[in-house]
């Protein structure tokens, strides 16, 4: 699910409800007791607002080709150009200095893209300020692709911002400015331990209309919107709009509980549910970006898929013990390869940690110490035992991956053996099917040559050019292992049996299935 107004940030308006039946006196006292339970946030205002930043930012037209105008993300501009220039009683003043201590070669503080440029993008956005010698954190997709940022202080400074580091898997980023004099910074506060329906206040830049405040509660916590892969939104409806990306979400204390990053808007205005990246995640993530310049993740080296209560019954596994995150396949020469993790294991905990799914193992082990051994507890064969693994970083496993897949070694071919089992045709690997369904050459096991409609492998997705790899947690070298294992599972009373399914032509895109078996 992606959304429309990803680069915006989320929405909501607190309302009072009033007892309709209620007499004219009853409704005034009703409202009377309402509002004097909402919290006064003034004096708590007054001293986070100098902390919080506007980011205005210059990246390239990617339309300028076409002619096209440059994709302001101001829909106010013009008015907020005249507005912003001439405010009452201003029209004396000079326009606020530059603290930039470089200004471009053609003197004053002039920046070094004209704004009208038709080449150029200018868009805005929020940050806040974590270090007083001039640390910003902010959203990367804020920065995304800038030629030029600047940061627009509350007290009407402006300086010039370099960036340190981005992280695109969490919308992090962090920049730095280089001012004459310290600057007011807040801090993070613990995430975890915000609960739902507290109050908690948004300041940010919406419409760039810098210095905006609002109050709402936390409506939910731990949301996946599908916008990668360590999604653990906390979602509220304090009111925050288009321009609010990388703005603070204060709880009471005056503590960043959450970096606000996105909405969801069917329209693309503010229906009042916003989504922020806790600050447990998000403060790691800039810590790293500052000591490092880039994350430095753990890594386990293994893809995982949903335990599915079919898939969990294939394994044996009993119904109080269908949590956990399911190994599918294990990265060949990775640290899980390496310490005797197999494809099959139910991971139900990591470094002392509880697992109940693959989305939580993700983020737990992102988080975990680069080369550091860990305690992971699986469910092998329906027993429960402990393997200790090293880990390795994640950003060099991506790059081990994506080497594994540029390796072919060659076929061997074999010969073919067609037999039909719970609807599959299934043949051994050959040259003929491997140029068919362009099967990596790395795969082993047997070929789908054809599956039947209304069949057991239809109902699962199965299709032609995959191949199965193990059958009732054996390994699969003929489409004979394959019936013969369904032909035990039968013998057993079994009702259903479990096979490791590979796309041919995708020797990462792995999954177990559980398939019904005749009674």
């Amino acid at each position: 699910m992606r959304f429309a107004a990803r680069a915006l940030v989320a929405v909501g308006i607190v309302a009072l409800g009033l007892g309709a039946s209620e007499k004219l006196g009853g409704i005034q006292a009703h409202a009377a007791v309402s509002t004097a339970a909402l919290p006064d946030v003034a004096d708590l205002v007054d001293k986070l607002l100098p902390a919080v930043v506007e980011i205005s930012v210059q990246s390239k037209n990617p339309n300028a080709g076409d002619g096209a105008s440059p994709l302001d993300e101001n829909p106010f501009k013009n008015f907020l150009d005249e507005f912003l220039k001439r405010k009452p009683g201003d029209a004396a003043k000079p326009a606020p200095k530059s603290t930039d201590k470089n200004p471009d070669k053609n003197g004053g503080d002039k920046p070094p893209t004209d704004p009208h440029d038709p080449n150029v993008v200018n868009s805005m956005g929020s940050g806040f300020i974590v270090d007083a010698k001039g640390l910003i954190v902010t959203n990367n997709h804020v920065i995304a692709d800038a030629i030029n940022i600047q940061v627009h202080m509350q007290d009407g400074t402006v300086m010039k911002a370099e960036l340190v580091g981005h992280d695109p898997k969490t919308d992090i980023a962090v920049l730095r400015v280089k001012p004459d004099k310290d600057l007011p910074f807040v801090q993070f506060g613990d995430s975890d331990k915000a609960r739902i329906g507290q109050w908690v206040i948004a300041i940010g830049n919406p419409f760039g209309l810098g210095g905006s405040v609002s109050l709402g509660i936390v409506s939910a916590k731990a949301r996946d919107i599908n916008s990668g892969p360590y999604d653990n939104y906390i979602q509220t409806d304090a009111a925050i709009n288009k321009g609010n990306s990388g703005g603070p979400l204060f709880d009471l204390d005056g503590h960043v509980i959450g970096v606000n990053t996105a909405i969801f808007s069917p329209t693309g205005g503010s229906v009042g549910i916003g989504f922020s990246v806790p600050a447990n995640e998000a403060k790691p993530v800039a810590d790293q970006l500052v000591k490092f310049g880039e994350t430095r993740r753990g890594w386990l080296g293994v893809k995982l898929q949903s335990l599915t209560p079919d898939v969990a019954e294939g394994l044996g596994l009993e119904k109080d013990k269908q949590k956990g995150a399911l190994v599918a396949d294990v990265t060949a020469g990775g640290p899980s390869d390496k310490n005797g993790l197999k494809a099959g294991d139910v991971i139900i905990g990591f470094n002392g940690r509880d697992v109940d799914s693959g989305r939580t193992l993700r983020r737990v082990v992102a988080e975990a110490e680069v080369g550091k051994e860990v305690d992971v507890k699986v469910i092998r064969n329906k027993s429960e035992q402990v393997v200790k693994i090293t880990l390795g970083r994640l950003e060099d496993g991506e790059k081990q991956v994506a080497s594994n897949d540029a390796q072919k070694p060659a076929d061997q071919g074999s010969v073919a053996i067609a037999a039909p089992v719970l609807g599959m045709s299934l043949s051994d690997i050959t040259d003929a099917w491997r140029a068919k369904f362009k099967i990596d050459a790395k795969l082993k096991g047997c070929v789908v040559t054809d599956v039947a409609a209304d069949s057991v492998a239809s109902d699962k997705a199965i299709a032609p050019g995959d191949v199965v790899q193990e059958a009732g947690g054996k390994k699969v070298a003929s489409p004979n292992d394959v019936a013969d294992a369904v032909a035990a599972a039968q013998k057993d009373g079994k009702t259903s049996i479990l096979m490791l399914i590979a796309k041919g032509s995708n020797p990462q895109d792995t999954r177990f299935l559980a398939l019904k078996l005749k009674p």
